[in-house]
């Protein structure tokens, strides 16, 4: 890759495997006999986005949007092609998932930290910031187990959000909690992207908020790239179809 390419997509293609059932699936494991549909998720797609980048996904349901963030954070891999990622990755997409149901809050906040390759006194650091942060009161030392899903989601962004990553990506996360909430996790954002070495990925529905934070739009459409460019263009492209 280049300098400063950070995220780089070579001819990638997702194909998924779709059984009748799961007994038809378990069988497939062991056997390529077993007949099943054949799902192009991602088909063939290219791209690179440069370090301090903003990069709206649009694509209706099923256009590929989530697979391809899912493949850069590594939750998944490609059938072909590469990917390339150079820099510390801080996803917002399943906010409640890889969460210990039997430890507190805090101690998730710091295993999660920890994850993502914070040394002890990195999480020190931004600690106050993520319990502050996700404001779930005293709930923060009590197991996730007597959590809400909705004050699980605070936590994980608000764990996503403060960890000081290089490259954030956001899959609809902005629709977590009330109101205000919502609010808090946009200024959040804007405040990240106000830092130019950090690099956005961003899929919404919304194409207002698209605009306001990104200047690059991708459009996908059944696991093809359609569409690369300025973000005004991308989105009278997306809004045409």
């Amino acid at each position: 890759m280049g300098n400063d390419v950070v995220v780089k997509i070579d001819h990638v293609t997702k194909l998924y495997k779709l059984y009748k059932s799961d007994k038809a699936r378990f069988k497939g494991l062991f056997s390529k006999r077993v007949p099943y549909k054949e799902n192009r998720a991602i088909n063939n797609v290219s791209f690179e986005v440069k370090r301090g980048e903003s990069v709206a996904l649009f694509g209706r349901n099923g256009a590929g949007k989530s697979t391809i963030l899912k493949i850069i954070t590594g939750v998944t891999f490609p059938t072909e092609g590469k990917v390339e990622v150079d820099g510390t990755v801080s996803a917002l997409l399943e906010l409640g998932a890889g969460f210990d149901p039997e430890s507190t809050g805090r101690e998730n906040i710091r295993f999660k930290c920890s994850l993502m390759g914070m040394s002890d006194d990195e999480i020190a650091a931004v600690e106050d910031d993520i319990v502050a942060f996700a404001d779930i009161g005293d709930y923060i030392d009590q197991p996730l187990r007597s959590y809400s899903s909705g004050m699980k989601a605070r936590l994980g962004f608000a764990i996503n959000a403060n960890s000081q990553p290089d490259i954030l990506i956001v899959d609809e996360a902005l629709s977590v909690g009330d109101k205000n909430f919502q609010k808090k996790c946009k200024d959040k954002i804007a405040e990240m992207m106000a830092n130019d070495n950090i690099t956005l990925l961003f899929v919404t529905h919304s194409l207002l908020t698209a605009k306001d934070f990104c200047k690059r739009g991708i459009v996908l459409e059944r696991g093809k790239l359609m569409f690369d460019g300025e973000i005004d263009e991308a989105i009278a492209y997306y809004d045409s179809k």
